[in-house]
């Protein structure tokens, strides 16, 4: 966590397989991050966001990890990182090592996948953009296409009416 430097906390991302953490440092245009990561944790501190604060942190994993086989990228929004479990198995039950709940600590659901989940079945799961376009509704929000709902039928209550005045 900070420490009494008067740094900021940045908010923290996370999900995990069996064999890999990943993380997400969530701060925008990061100048000279200082990162370093060991077997027991992760230390960071850098300069960024819109008044370019600095912000700090340092992560005591749950267990340990293999820092030569991990890997992180510094992007225009955030850092992240492909962390190498030094054991591959079962979950861990939570991140760090002694700290039950966090404020800057959040789950990645968009990198989430649960444990007992196949790799197979994420490979079926298709985009929103792909599951409607295989369903014929791709079209501009226009409904159905012609054949899709049976063709358009006349209406007794569709003759004409008089203008509104």
């Amino acid at each position: 966590m900070a420490d009494t430097t008067g740094a900021k906390v940045p908010t923290v991302m996370w999900a995990q397989r069996n064999d890999v953490v990943y993380l997400t440092i969530n701060l925008e245009d990061c100048q000279n991050p200082a990162i370093n990561l060991t077997e027991e944790k992760l230390t960071f501190s850098g300069k960024g966001g819109t008044n370019k604060e600095l912000y700090e942190i340092s992560l005591e994993f749950q267990k340990e990890v293999n820092p030569q086989e991990s890997k992180y990228a510094v992007q225009a929004r955030n850092i992240t990182f492909a962390i190498k479990k030094k054991e591959s198995g079962p979950y861990w039950s939570q991140l760090l090592k002694g700290v039950k709940k966090a404020f800057w600590l959040k789950t990645d659901f968009n990198k989430w996948k649960d444990e007992d989940e196949s790799d197979d079945e994420l490979d079926k799961n298709m985009d929103l953009a792909e599951m409607m376009q295989s369903m014929g509704g791709m079209d501009g929000g226009a409904g159905p296409g012609p054949g899709m709902m049976g063709e358009e039928e006349e209406d007794s209550d569709d003759e004409d009416l008089p203008d509104l005045e």
